[in-house]
């Protein structure tokens, strides 16, 4: 958990943290700094798998973000550590299988209940079952696929944005009251 002193988590999962959760780390990172959030909140993401670990952003996936001015060019991807349930507030599954590999990892409640689906922060999918919520992985596909990644990561951020703003604030009162 955060405290006064330390930021407010989040990090994205994929499978091998080159293509999806990359893209969702950027852009959340992008759309907190322009909320004023960015000194508040750090974002970062990670692999369930070590395959693609030391490797950089799918070239893909890099010219995707680049079209809207977003650089990925010091990413390199990395495996989730078992020590993060306990040091992230806020863990985003980009998939259901993201979603199920995490919660039968987690070491307790607690943690689970910080995974969430990325895209149950979109209003039209907030309600709908967590099948309905993952982002196919794009990296068999071709450029249009890292097209679909970008707008259906660009939907959920709003309600994403909104959500850690009222956990930061959430967190700074709870301080106070300290």
């Amino acid at each position: 958990m955060n405290s006064a002193s330390s930021p407010y988590r989040v990090i994205a999962v994929c499978t091998g943290n080159i293509c999806r959760s990359p893209m969702a780390e950027l852009m959340l990172t992008a759309a907190l700094e322009r909320e004023g959030l960015d000194q508040l909140v750090t974002v970062d993401s990670a692999g369930t798998t070590g395959y693609e670990a030391g490797r950089p952003i799918d070239p893909r996936a890099a010219r995707r973000l680049g079209a809207t001015q977003l650089t990925s060019n010091t990413h390199i991807a990395r495996q989730w550590q078992h020590a993060w349930f306990r040091e992230r507030d806020l863990i985003l599954a980009l998939d259901i299988d993201h979603h199920a590999w995490l919660s039968e990892s987690a070491p307790d409640q607690e943690s689970r209940d910080k995974i969430r689906m990325l895209r149950s922060f979109d209003p039209r999918l907030a309600d709908k079952d967590l099948l309905d919520q993952g982002i196919e992985d794009p990296w068999y596909g071709g450029q249009a696929d890292f097209e679909t990644v970008w707008h259906e990561v660009h939907a959920a951020l709003p309600g994403l944005v909104d959500y850690i703003k009222g956990a930061v604030l959430r967190n700074a009162q709870l301080q106070r009251q300290a």
